[in-house]
């Protein structure tokens, strides 16, 4: 009987001691994040905040491009600032649309659905871009979907992936806004949506 009451207490010791561990662990990780702006050399964050930028594959629809011996090409001195605002705005008359499919521009700056037409936002570090934004506004616009990171503000429209990337760390969303501060700024003022029934 000893040995069975033995038994228990050592399991029930055990089960403690692996929280107390899995707990602290996880209070370390959230710390460790919370202090990545303080232990990172500033390069290592730009250079962190380029590969997730690249990764995401935020060129992908917010650099505008032109047609080069393997495809589409990122227009070097345009990257990331979103579609251009010099580009004439096409309507939009597929039928398909209203069936709920969706058509983008050559170069993916800018998309039309059942939710009108979107153009990608300006990321660049230009006041018509991302230049005035806090690093919160960043985080609420990227993590939430609200237009320019402010509360009451409109949603993100398709095609922004915005619900894929709700779970970035503090630490990634930081480094990817360092990197965009330290990139070229461009003046570019994207046009704003145009609802379905402007098409």
């Amino acid at each position: 009987m000893k040995k069975n009451n033995f038994k228990v207490w050592a399991l029930i010791v055990a089960g403690f001691a692996f929280f107390y561990n899995a707990s602290c662990s996880k209070a370390k990780q959230d710390s460790s994040d919370e202090n990545a702006k303080v232990t990172l050399k500033p390069e290592d964050v730009v250079k962190r905040g380029k590969y997730l930028v690249t990764t995401m594959g935020c060129n992908d629809c917010h650099s505008p491009k032109k047609m080069g011996a393997n495809g589409p090409e990122i227009i070097p001195e345009l990257m990331l600032s979103g579609f251009p605002a010099d580009r004439p705005i096409v309507k939009f008359v597929d039928p398909m649309i209203k069936q709920g499919f969706g058509m983008f521009y050559p170069d993916l700056t800018a998309a039309a659905g059942p939710w009108g037409v979107s153009f990608a936002g300006n990321l660049t570090p230009d006041e018509t871009g991302i230049g005035n934004w806090t690093e919160e506004q960043f985080k609420k616009a990227i993590t939430e979907g609200k237009f320019k990171g402010v509360d009451g503000e409109r949603m993100l429209l398709p095609p922004m992936p915005w619900t894929n990337y709700t779970i970035l760390t503090n630490e990634d969303i930081y480094a990817i806004f360092m990197y965009l501060k330290n990139i070229k700024p461009v003046r570019n003022v994207v046009p704003p949506p145009i609802p379905p029934d402007k098409m």
